[in-house]
């Protein structure tokens, strides 16, 4: 599957999409210049010989990807979508995004009440679907293929069929994903980021995570 990643040079998009890449997945790094799109792609094959990687800016690789997955911060997000929702072509758009407050280690809502997910869905339209996931991943060790990602994924959205390509690229990426139900309960998804956040302030580390249990084998 060939992997768009939109701001693709950040810690959790550069490492999600060496997950994928050493998967198998070809993966297009995108930035807001593209030399730095090209630059970090370029790290990522010198580690990554075998795989898949092409860097570029934001609108190459949204056009260019099958999937695309924003990955940039809260701030940024308005921004990058105005400048790319053109190419989308009704693909699915993944959202790593997860506003946070001041401090960053306390839940802010956003003044449209809505998730950063359910204002992505509106401002891309029908050239879109948007699917939540990946906001509370901690990147610490998303380039270390050796550990082992201690943590699930809760992904929302409206449709299963759609929630399952993107826990498939979870379990791509050595998690497991969990059907969280609907594009709405994002903002509780991505409220979580911030409770992590003091977590690991509080106790000096930098991988908190979530477990959901009481699952059945093969549940979701």
């Amino acid at each position: 599957m060939k992997i768009a990643i939109l701001g693709g040079t950040g810690k959790e998009g550069s490492g999600l999409g060496y997950r994928w890449a050493a998967a198998g997945h070809e993966v297009l790094i995108g930035s807001r210049l593209a030399e730095k799109g090209q630059r970090a792609a370029e790290e990522m094959r010198a580690e990554l010989p075998a795989a898949a990687i092409s860097g570029g800016d934001n609108a190459w690789a949204a056009a260019g990807g099958e999937i695309v997955v924003l990955a940039v911060p809260y701030e940024a997000q308005e921004g990058t979508l105005a400048d790319v929702a053109g190419v989308l072509g009704g693909k699915l758009l993944i959202s790593v995004v997860a506003p946070l407050g001041t401090p960053k280690a306390r839940y802010s809502p956003l003044p449209s009440g809505l998730s950063a997910a359910e204002e992505a869905q509106r401002q891309v339209g029908e050239n879109a679907i948007v699917i939540g996931a990946f906001q509370n991943i901690a990147a610490s060790h998303l380039r270390d293929l050796n550990h082992d990602l201690d943590c699930d994924v809760l992904v929302t959205g409206e449709k299963a069929a759609d929630k399952d390509i993107v826990i498939g690229l979870c379990a791509d990426a050595g998690m497991r994903g969990i059907n969280a139900g609907g594009l709405a309960n994002s903002a509780v998804v991505e409220g979580l980021t911030a409770v992590l956040l003091g977590i690991n302030i509080r106790n000096k580390i930098a991988d908190a995570g979530i477990r959901i249990t009481g699952l059945p084998e093969g549940g979701k």
